[in-house]
């Protein structure tokens, strides 16, 4: 499955998405397109709002997404950072090929089944921010690294227990040809009470020996998650960093990465909430043995959201930045007036992120008008297929219309839809996109 390093190419994989049959396995495509391939529907460029599509349905702005990526592209380039965007957030290797494209120096993942969906479409580097102790899970990278010398893997560890089952699975492939050691990082846990990680750096220090003694693994680095800094705010989220980046020094001074081949040595943290604090403090490190490759792994830029991502993005604190775009629409339709201060739409927990932030109206289309503000209209509560709206005197608002809600949370926006029409300004729909969730 390999390709040039750093790149995700047509492959086959990519013809076969296009070559997948439309039909009842996906929400809200329109009937009458039943038997056509995805590849035949997006030729045939039909508007979401006049050429059959049946709501909810989840729609994907393409001239916000093309902002949104050219925005974190140069972001990470001002600031001297390589960039690996969490892919778990979309789980959509077309766009995976995008960010890629846009200059990513490979893509985060989180379980080693994303990282199987990432090399079937040709990613050739991957982050697997997570601890993986799975026997099959780590023989199936082993195989992978001996068969494929262009894929590199970068994996956290955080305890000596988890370096030994690591090291005893990975012994199954090491006399394979071509089997090469397993990139693996440090992890540092963001605090007492936080997630997953090492608490001190007494401990880091002695998982770091339990690597050096595994002739399956090389130690590359230092990494953690700033997002789960307990009540974080910028001068705790700082003091940690400051810790990692710490923890990498004394790392390199007690010289941990000597001997092992290594050309470069990897500093990554960078959720969406605080990869400015990221930039500053890593660009205070100084010169080590080998050049840093200083990588953020915010992720939930693609789409941006209109709820608890809206709020807490550094955009909102670094306003001479630029500002990410919300991508989302969710479209539904008006199904029950039974008052004039109640409406349900017909899309629900099965449809909506709902686990930060409730959907937010925002526009309103009759049929055969324009496109208006969702003056008056407030999504109150979710069932399983309606949303509650609750309308003042302001609202026009009848059965039939269409209305549109802002999404929370990118990442159980994207799990809901298995293809997501890729949809212009003037609803033109130019492309599918598939998810593997």
């Amino acid at each position: 499955m390999g390709t040039a390093t750093g790149t995700a190419t047509e492959t086959a994989p990519f013809a076969g998405l296009a070559a997948e049959p439309v039909g009842h396995r996906f929400k809200g495509l329109p009937p009458d397109a039943a038997g056509l391939t995805v590849g035949e529907l997006t030729a045939e460029r039909r508007n979401l709002f006049t050429g059959g599509f049946t709501t909810p349905v989840l729609a994907l702005s393409a001239e916000r997404l093309e902002h949104n990526l050219a925005l974190m592209e140069g972001y990470a380039a001002r600031h001297g950072l390589a960039f690996a965007p969490h892919g778990k957030t979309s789980m959509a290797p077309q766009l995976f090929r995008r960010q890629i494209e846009r200059g990513a120096w490979g893509i985060t993942l989180a379980v080693p089944h994303q990282v199987r969906v990432a090399r079937e479409f040709g990613v050739d580097r991957v982050f697997l921010a997570n601890e993986v102790v799975d026997a099959a899970a780590l023989r199936w990278i082993g195989a992978e690294l001996a068969a494929d010398p262009d894929f590199r893997l970068v994996c956290y560890v955080d305890s000596v227990r988890g370096v030994e089952l690591m090291d005893a699975a990975l012994r199954d492939t090491a006399a394979a040809p071509g089997a090469r050691p397993l990139d693996v990082v440090v992890e540092l846990a963001a605090g007492e009470g936080a997630r997953t990680g090492v608490r001190t750096e007494a401990e880091c220090a002695a998982v770091a020996d339990a690597v050096a003694a595994a002739e399956t693994l090389r130690l590359v680095g230092v990494a953690g998650y700033e997002g789960e800094v307990p009540e974080a705010d910028p001068e705790r989220v700082r003091a940690w960093l400051r810790r990692l980046a710490a923890l990498a020094e004394d790392f390199d001074r007690a010289g941990r990465f000597a001997g092992t081949g290594l050309d470069e040595i990897v500093v990554s943290a960078g959720g969406s909430a605080w990869f400015d604090a990221v930039a500053e403090v890593f660009a205070g490190l100084p010169e080590l043995s080998l050049p840093v490759l200083k990588l953020l792994r915010s992720g939930a830029y693609v789409s941006h959201d209109e709820g608890y991502y809206g709020r807490v993005t550094p955009f909102v604190r670094v306003p001479e930045e630029g500002a990410l775009q919300p991508a989302f629409r969710l479209w539904t339709q008006v199904v029950s007036r039974p008052s004039p201060e109640q409406a349900f739409v017909n899309a629900g927990k099965r449809d909506a992120a709902y686990d930060l932030d409730l959907p937010v109206a925002r526009t309103v289309r009759r049929p055969g008008g324009p496109e208006r503000p969702a003056t008056g209209i407030t999504v109150t509560s979710l069932s399983d297929q309606h949303a509650w709206l609750a309308t003042t005197a302001e609202a026009d608002l009848e059965v039939g219309d269409w209305v549109s809600l802002g999404l929370s949370h990118p990442c159980t926006s994207f799990d809901k839809w298995q293809l997501i029409p890729l949809v212009e300004a003037d609803g033109t729909v130019v492309d599918y996109i598939r998810t593997f969730f």
